[in-house]
């Protein structure tokens, strides 16, 4: 009889105390069930909006991560996405979300987008920044590039043998998926064959979003052949450069084999004093392509021309050297580097960091520098050779660590405005506007010639050197913009300036009313 009466219905005013808590248990069931349904629902609603229309739902989105952590007793989100200006939690939040990893942007991807890199080591680093950059404009997926295995260099290195590659994915998940490889049905052995091709240099946003995006409804695959200084200096919204900046400053790391060498040979040059990075662009490969053969013997000129007529993309063949160097377009030779740097008041005694491969005419091209400063040391010369031979015959790989020693150097001087120059221009403003000085090549010529002639005297030279750089020592200033001709631009990656001034003391120069556009 007592199992039978348990198994009526219980009426409520004469409910049994025990029963009390298997009702409040089937209440808050209830609640739990129907909270997890409505919160299914806003995140498919809005996962939807993202779909249709990616700015529709931005603020419900927004408001819906700040309900979330204000639940959680944290301060509300405070950091815009760079694109979507959508909200993400503050660095230590975000910490706290995932230890490791920032949160997945969920987004429809549009296709595919692979790319091959084109140049050196800088010229293929600037190129990939532009590359996450147009994915993400565009919501592409992006395979990790590839990278230039048939230039002069002939480096037979993957990306994962400079860089980080886990690093680079996963710091960037939040932004762009990115694959290490494509699916097996796109593959090459794919049905899908990809639409193959180079995109215009210099473009804007407009130009990827009503050019190249509307080819993703015919191709599920499109390969850019070509990379390099695809996506304009200036005109590009402050959020798309900023993504730029985070490439190149934090996704972009080296493999740890690099970094642990670059930081030995460092620490190496620090134990031992001051040290200056001379980036001395004296090499084969760039003589021959600038056609510039200021002290070279006549056999030797011989050989830099017929070097240039066997690089078919390198378009100029006939090239008058003394015509090219009054224009300021040669590299500095050693020996007027010599000069110039001791114009410039660097000690003698001074460290005196050769950051670039084989000078052209080696020892005796490099004999006046030595006699000036007897410090003169490259990484074959601090390190051990057993710690080199990893990097042996992998010429981007030993630029990498050149890289890393020119950031750290107390003083920075290119005698050429080429990809490494700017590049690392633009990461020494980045940390703070260290010492870096861009020299005058046009003028310089013009003064080392009237001393070479003794017209000056030496103080008179050296006066005049130093007047002539006093504001170009890497300095807060604005990015030139020349209308309609980006190429005499100052490139992004020198002068990054919307990403410098949040915390460093230059807001000013970004006043509106200080430009330096030129009409």
């Amino acid at each position: 009889m007592e199992a039978r009466s348990e198994a009526l219905p219980l009426r409520c005013d004469k409910l049994p105390t025990p029963v009390i808590p298997k009702t409040r248990l089937q209440v808050w069931f209830i609640r739990i069930c129907s909270s997890i349904l409505l919160w299914t629902c806003i995140v498919q609603l809005v996962a939807v909006g993202e779909l249709w229309h990616p700015q529709l739902l931005t603020g419900l989105s927004s408001q819906l991560s700040v309900f979330n952590y204000s639940h959680r007793k944290e301060v509300p989100p405070s950091i815009s996405d760079p694109i979507m200006h959508r909200q993400l939690p503050p660095p230590s939040e975000s910490a706290a979300l995932s230890p490791h990893l920032p949160p997945p942007r969920i987004y429809r991807s549009n296709g595919y987008l692979t790319v091959s890199c084109n140049g050196g080591l800088n010229q293929m680093r600037a190129a990939i920044c532009d590359m996450v950059t147009v994915a993400r404009l565009l919501n592409l997926t992006l395979v990790v590039p590839e990278l230039d295995k048939t230039s002069f260099w002939a480096d037979p290195s993957n990306f994962s043998d400079i860089f980080n590659v886990n690093h680079f994915i996963n710091s960037l998940r939040d932004e762009v998926k990115i694959m290490k490889r494509l699916p097996k049905r796109l593959g090459r052995n794919g049905a899908y064959k990809p639409l193959v091709m180079p995109p215009v240099s210099w473009s804007s946003e407009k130009y990827y979003l009503e050019q190249i995006l509307p080819l993703f409804s015919k191709y599920s695959v499109i390969h850019f052949n070509k990379t390099d200084t695809r996506l304009a200096n200036n005109g590009l919204s402050t959020n798309l450069q900023k993504l730029r900046c985070r490439v190149n400053f934090q996704a972009l790391k080296f493999t740890p084999q690099i970094e642990a060498l670059g930081h030995k040979l460092i620490q190496i040059l620090l134990e031992r004093g001051t040290f200056v990075a001379l980036h001395l662009r004296y090499e084969m490969d760039m003589l021959a392509f600038s056609g510039c053969t200021q002290g070279c013997a006549e056999e030797e000129a011989e050989e830099l021309k017929r070097m240039r007529y066997a690089y078919p993309w390198w378009r100029e063949k006939e090239i008058v050297s003394s015509e090219r160097r009054s224009q300021g377009l040669c590299p500095l030779t050693p020996e007027e580097t010599a000069l110039v740097m001791q114009a410039l008041g660097i000690q003698k005694d001074t460290q005196i960091y050769i950051a670039s491969g084989e000078i052209y005419g080696s020892k005796r091209r490099l004999a006046a520098l030595r006699a000036a400063f007897p410090r003169i040391l490259k990484k074959e010369m601090l390190l051990d050779p057993k710690d080199l031979q990893q990097f042996q015959n992998h010429s981007s790989q030993m630029a990498a660590l050149d890289f890393m020693v020119s950031v750290a150097s107390d003083i920075f001087i290119p005698t050429y405005d080429g990809n490494m120059a700017k590049l690392v221009g633009g990461h020494r403003r980045h940390l703070g506007f260290k010492k870096s000085i861009v020299l005058d090549r046009k003028k310089l010529v013009v003064l080392l010639d009237l001393h070479e002639n003794r017209t000056i005297s030496w103080d008179e030279f050296a006066i005049a050197v130093r007047l002539a750089h006093e504001g170009r020592v890497g300095q807060p200033a604005h990015r030139k913009v020349i209308l309609d001709k980006p190429k005499e631009e100052d490139y992004f990656y020198a002068n990054p300036e919307e990403c410098l001034c949040e915390t460093t003391d230059c807001i000013p120069l970004l006043d509106p009313g200080n430009s330096s556009v030129i009409q």
